[in-house]
């Protein structure tokens, strides 16, 4: 949610919110208070511009003005400083949030906490920009618009709040973020040297001068702004060598964007905006050991407080990525790359990978038996859970407040004789993966990137399903994911199903945003835990329980799913598992060792699984954790040794040095040129969501060369929709191939134009060479029309099958206007309501109307396609699947309607009047004849499907969940809605469910 909106209420006429952190973490000592930080702007009468950072206190979600309580504004002046780092706090064993920035005037000295990611990083660029000392011919700012926020000077036996200005003074320079030049032409060299080696400076300026905060509780009175005072350090004139090193600096370091781990600290700010509890007792309360001047620390302080300058030795072939260095060090990253190991060698890490299903349960107990009971300290933890919790809200809305007791939990868990930083946590409703390292080996992650991937109903519920967190440590790029699987023991095929879905599905950006996607395969190291969900066949429960008994677990293990499916080939192909010694880890009463003694008596199962890939990996230990009894799972953990690739100082400038002297001996003016395989494509029978591939090779000659396809003129992408190049750019060096793959896959966005012959399966592609010529690529193919993304009263008109009519005759249904269906002059009388929507509610009626867990869980993609090529040739007597498949295409089919079963012209008519069946009855009477009756028809479906709630344990909340998003779609498009937008849809639909419509 956008939240300058809130803050914007705030403002007077002319003050203008140009952005607005996410939730920061004000520190104080041990404390952390939760801040908004909004940059606003303000247009003095005599020109120019002046900014202020505002900072508020707020409520948990500031929606509006009244949410949220200006604290205190700090003027951005000429003596203004910012600086970032990761030492800037080491106050907890356990790691923190993922930004540490540290803001300094003359009076004052705040440090925040922000999220990590890349809206901190456009905040603070933002702010950078806002600062003056980039512009010596502007006029220095005066502020005396914030003369409205001035209150009267406190009586002299009142004690000064804290950021209330205090006595001024100066302090020593410092590098900060938001630069103005060098100090000498020694440090300019150091930036050629450092751009030689492929670094960079971590913080972006040098010089800025210090001002006070502005406090709205207690301004001076009289003493006004500081109007850009120097502090007496004379102007700070911007010579030829601020302009080089400031452009320098802007190339190196600010084409990139950097986020680095977090320092020893608790998470104030995590991804979704919430933050651990803390003692509000304590907010607002003076803390003099947190007053310190600025003036009064000296420079060692300061020295250790602050991240070193440099991008860690891991980043230089990164830097070489950056766009400022072009073609030319796009090759030289290529030749680092191939020379790795000339200049690294092989190191020994030693991480902890460990899985619990905690079902829903909050922490009970304490997590060191799991964590680090009886081991070395790790490196590296890899902690990951799955049914963080069961409640409808996370479920539905993505929130849980166990997020915060469980990452607490963990932090205090972890091993007591060494210090860490927590590098990331990322959440799907109930799957969390943790990544922390130890506080040494924070500088030498880089690149994290963390994906969810939900495998639920329709792919979009996250009950099930996968995330991750890439991350490069040194020199070997590692992929962690925790995933949680499709339950039930007949269920294996769904389960490999998952697997494949999140191996295709998940994808990491890169930091050079003209790469392709890195996917879950392209790591050095991939390590994979979880709630897996295999279960043990073919034998009964009290078998399983004796042989457990007798420790035969060779036995069992003969006859577990996972073991099976992967000497099948079905799944996690090239991964290793270690030797299972160690009983099954589900499924347990609560708060015991005992065996399920419930209904369903659960037969015992490895469900809790570590796997690997990689080389260099040495599995140490495997093991379940008895001692932890909170819930039905027992904890899982692996420790592993791993081989990470270490950078040679010394060797990697050599290797460098001999890559740029070749590469001055190869350059020349030579126009690349590259040959292709093949040059025309023929996708014949395109269906509706049925993926089809092409692919063809270019072969380049002697010249490196890059390569994308580019647009054609007033066309905004280089291809139709329908259409999909991979990769669709890319670098070649000389007597190199590669292959791309053309990824035709129709869906609801462009069926419609498809059917109605708007569009046809017609394209040319552009391939174009940098600095060379241009390639021509032919697409051409035929569409079979589908039932799937045709127009309700289209189908009404359509008796036949739709692959039974002629393509002209389809193109005139799908063509026709909403309104003309009624015109009986020129058309029969339509069906009452499409016969595919009846074909599938009939059968869902007949087979499905006890079936558990309906519309949640997902059917299988063969099934659909023989569902689709059922409805859409009429042969509904060949029809079969299973309940849960047909289930999913009735949700696909709705979803694919051009028009929503209810208009989008009545649309915000239903949001207004929901909660009131009399005037929602009404809204829906005004409904085209053959729109209010599917309706209606759906309604007494779904009625039906709650009568038998004690069987399919179905309620109302849920299928107006599942329903009012299909039913009720916003006109705007597919943009997420809000909560508040959201639930009235739901309620719209749910009054309907519990009274005939």
């Amino acid at each position: 949610m956008d939240q300058s909106v809130a803050i914007q209420e705030t403002l007077a006429e002319g003050e203008y919110c140009i952005i607005i952190s996410f939730p920061a973490a004000l520190c104080e000592g041990e404390s952390r208070q939760s801040r908004l930080l909004g940059l606003v702007r303000y247009r003095p009468e005599h020109g120019g511009q002046e900014h202020a950072l505002f900072l508020y206190t707020h409520r948990r979600m500031a929606v509006t003005g009244d949410d949220v309580s200006l604290d205190q504004i700090v003027p951005i002046s000429r003596d203004f400083a910012l600086e970032e780092g990761q030492g800037l706090i080491s106050c907890l064993p356990c790691a923190g949030s993922d930004v540490t920035v540290q803001l300094d005037t003359a009076e004052l000295s705040l440090v925040f906490q922000l999220p990590f990611g890349s809206h901190t990083r456009t905040f603070l660029q933002e702010v950078t920009r806002a600062c003056p000392g980039f512009n010596t011919k502007a006029v220095d700012p005066k502020f005396l618009w914030l003369s409205r926020y001035r209150r009267k000077e406190p009586e002299p036996d009142t004690p000064t709040p804290r950021g209330w200005n205090s006595a001024q003074g100066t302090r020593p320079g410092r590098s900060g973020i938001g630069g103005g030049r060098y100090r000498s032409r020694k440090a300019r060299r150091g930036l050629e040297e450092a751009r030689l080696q492929g670094r960079a400076p971590f913080s972006l300026g040098a010089e800025l001068w210090s001002s006070p905060a502005f406090d709205w509780r207690g301004w001076h009175a009289g003493a006004g702004p500081s109007g850009g005072g120097n502090g007496g350090r004379g102007s700070g004139r911007r010579d030829e060598e601020l302009e080089e090193a400031g452009r320098e600096m802007s190339a190196a370091a600010g084409s990139r964007e950097r986020e680095s781990a977090g320092g020893s600290f608790f998470d104030e700010s995590r991804p979704d905006g919430k933050g651990l509890l803390v003692d509000q007792s304590s907010w607002g309360q003076d803390k003099p050991e947190n007053l310190i001047p600025r003036q009064n620390k000296s420079k060692s302080d300061i020295t250790d407080m602050v991240r070193s300058s440099t991008i860690t030795v891991s980043d230089k072939a990164h830097i070489l990525s950056m766009q400022k260095f072009g073609l030319r060090d796009t090759i030289v990253k290529s030749h680092l790359m191939q020379k790795e190991e000339d200049y690294t060698y092989i190191q020994n890490f030693r991480f902890f990978v460990g899985t619990y299903n905690v079902n829903g349960q909050s922490p009970k107990e304490c997590l060191q038996p799991w964590l680090s009971h009886g081991i070395q300290a790790p490196d590296v933890y890899c902690v990951g859970f799955q049914e963080l919790d069961l409640s409808k809200e996370a479920f539905f809305f993505h929130d849980t407040p166990k997020e915060e007791e469980w990452f607490k939990a963990v932090s205090e868990g972890l091993h007591p004789d060494a210090k860490y930083a927590k590098v990331k946590l990322i959440r799907l409703v109930g799957i969390m993966l943790l990544l922390y390292v130890k506080q040494e080996h924070a500088a030498y992650i880089s690149e994290v990137e963390a994906e969810t991937v939900g495998t639920g109903i329709m792919g979009r519920m996250g009950n099930k399903g996968g995330v991750a967190i890439r991350f490069q440590f040194h020199n070997t790029s590692i992929c962690v994911v925790n995933s949680h699987l499709a339950a039930h023991t007949e269920e294996y095929e769904r389960r490999n199903q998952d697997y494949k879905d999140i191996c295709s599905r998940m994808q990491f950006r890169q930091v050079d945003p003209s790469l392709p996607p890195l996917t879950i395969s392209k790591h050095d190291v991939i390590l994979w835990l979880g709630d897996l969900n295999y279960r043990i066949e073919e034998l009964d429960v009290e078998k399983v329980k004796k042989l457990i008994e007798e420790k035969a677990f060779q036995t069992l293990y003969a006859n577990d799913q996972l073991r099976a499916q992967v000497a099948a080939k079905a799944v996690f192909e090239g991964f290793n598992e270690g030797e299972l010694t160690f009983q099954p880890t589900y499924k347990y009463d609560t708060g015991s060792d005992d065996w399920d003694t419930s209904d369903k008596c659960r037969a015992p199962a490895w469900c809790d699984r570590v796997l690997w890939k990689g080389k260099n990996i040495t599995q140490l230990s495997y093991q379940s954790h008895m001692a932890l009894k909170t819930s039905d799972h027992k904890p899982v953990s692996s420790v592993f040794d791993i081989g990470v690739r270490v950078v040679n100082e010394e060797l990697y400038r050599k290797t460098l040095e001999e890559i740029v002297r070749s590469l001055d001996k190869m350059e020349n003016d030579s126009i690349p040129s590259v040959s292709l395989s093949k040059r025309e494509f023929c996708f014949q029978n395109v269906k509706y969501m049925q993926l089809q591939i092409e692919s063809f090779t270019i072969r380049n000659g002697q010249v490196p060369c890059q390569f994308e396809f580019i647009n054609k003129p007033d066309e905004e992408s280089y291809c139709k929709q329908w259409l999909s190049a991979s990769p669709s750019r890319g670098f070649l060096l000389p007597d190199s191939a590669i292959e791309i793959e053309l990824e035709l896959f129709v869906n609801k966005t462009t069926a419609t134009k498809l059917n109605s012959g708007e569009d046809k399966i017609e394209d040319i592609l552009v391939l174009h060479l940098d600095r060379g010529k241009d390639y021509f690529l032919s697409v051409s193919g035929n569409y079979l029309p589908s039932c799937f993304g045709s127009p309700i009263h289209t189908l009404c008109y359509m008796k036949e099958p739709i692959l039974d009519l002629p393509l002209e005759s389809i193109r005139e249904l799908t063509l026709m206007q909403l309104q003309t269906e009624d015109d009986g002059s020129q058309l029969e009388r339509p069906m009452d309501i499409p016969k595919e929507l009846l074909m599938m509610v009939d059968y869902l009626y007949r087979n499905a109307i006890q079936q558990e867990d309906l519309f949640q869980q997902p059917g299988l993609r063969l099934e659909f396609e023989h569902i689709r090529d059922c409805l859409d040739t009429g042969m509904i007597d060949t029809l079969s699947a299973s309940n849960h498949s047909i289930a999913e295409a009735l949700l696909l089919f709705l979803e694919s309607l051009p028009e929503p079963v209810i208009c989008y012209s009545v649309y915000h008519d239903c949001l207004e009047c929901s909660g009131n069946l009399t005037a929602s009855k009404q809204v829906i009477a005004t409904l085209p004849a053959c729109h209010r009756n599917v309706f209606i028809y759906l309604m007494a479906f779904l009625q039906e499907l709650l009568k038998n709630s004690a069987k399919n344990h179905l309620d109302g909340n849920i299928l107006a969940s599942i329903f009012g998003s299909l039913l009720l779609r916003n006109p705007a498009g597919h943009q997420k809605l809000e909560v508040a937008e959201k639930k009235k849809a739901q309620e719209f639909i749910h009054q309907f469910l519990c009274n005939s419509p």
